[in-house]
């Protein structure tokens, strides 16, 4: 397996959305946001997969390691070997990726976060940072851009956590932030123990207008100069909100199941971008 077959499958395995908007997207570009998408990957699993934090270190460790080198001339993994050629020409930089990695870190070190700031450090790491590297791959040219993408990249992994508030409980992981349970009389016991109340119910309905600001606040910031370019994270709006306003209809149930759009609802709610235009 070469190092591009390599990344197609690690990106089509996940079964993110994030593909479906790949899709759509010229044969370069699609290349380079797979790669990239492939790194993003192979570092969060390493904290999602391995049980050993002192291991799970270590190999972050060495994916440091391996980004210096790899801009440095001298990629091994699979993915940098993917990566790498394609890195300049679509605005790639090896700070990208040093972040994300330091947001991947974070996850070893913190399980709680005291407040909404300190949870945003977090998701800027490991979402606005993924969003300003793949509004370059995309092809921004509005500088003005990278703040859209920061937006979006919030409001995408603040839906994430939503989604995934039993399953990270399971890992002993809370992310919603510690001020914001004590003002809605939610105890952490119950998120791990999967306790769901209307008190529950009430800061997950505060949590969620506070990701819907977020994608209204992105698309205001987006520039109509890139908003063309820009499409296929105008697709990932348009599927993780579908997604967030499918678990508000549902009740917020994520402390005992996973809410998820099927694949032909995502690719629908893709091409409604790519050919309207509009989410």
């Amino acid at each position: 397996m070469n190092p591009a077959q390599y990344v197609q499958e690690k990106a089509a395995a996940s079964g993110s959305s994030f593909y479906y908007a790949f899709l759509f997207l010229p044969k370069p570009r699609r290349a380079a946001i797979t790669a990239f998408y492939a790194f993003c990957r192979e570092v969060d699993d390493v904290v999602d997969e391995v049980r050993d934090p002192g291991v799970a270190a270590t190999k972050l460790a060495w994916w440091r390691t391996e980004v210096a080198q790899s801009f440095a001339g001298q990629p091994h993994h699979p993915v940098m070997l993917a990566l790498m050629p394609l890195a300049a020409e679509h605005g790639i930089e090896a700070r990208h990726l040093q972040q994300i990695i330091e947001g991947c870190q974070m996850d070893l070190e913190q399980t709680r976060y005291l407040d909404f700031p300190g949870l945003q450090r977090y998701c800027h790491l490991v979402a606005g940072v993924v969003g300003e590297a793949a509004a370059h791959i995309f092809g921004q040219t509005d500088p003005q851009t990278t703040a859209y993408a920061h937006k979006l990249g919030l409001a995408l992994q603040l839906t994430n956590i939503i989604r995934d508030v039993g399953e990270d409980a399971l890992r002993g992981r809370i992310y919603l932030p510690v001020n914001e349970l004590q003002q809605f009389d939610v105890k952490a016991h119950e998120l791990l123990n999967r306790v769901h109340s209307a008190r529950f119910v009430a800061l997950m309905k505060f949590q969620a207008e506070r990701a819907h600001r977020c994608y209204d606040e992105a698309l205001a910031l987006l520039p109509a100069a890139d908003r063309r370019n820009q499409k296929p994270g105008l697709m990932m709006a348009s599927i993780y909100r579908a997604l967030l306003r499918e678990i508000e209809r549902d009740g917020f149930q994520v402390l005992n199941q996973r809410v998820s759009l099927t694949p032909l609802r995502k690719f629908w709610l893709a091409w409604r971008v790519q050919a309207l235009g509009r989410i």
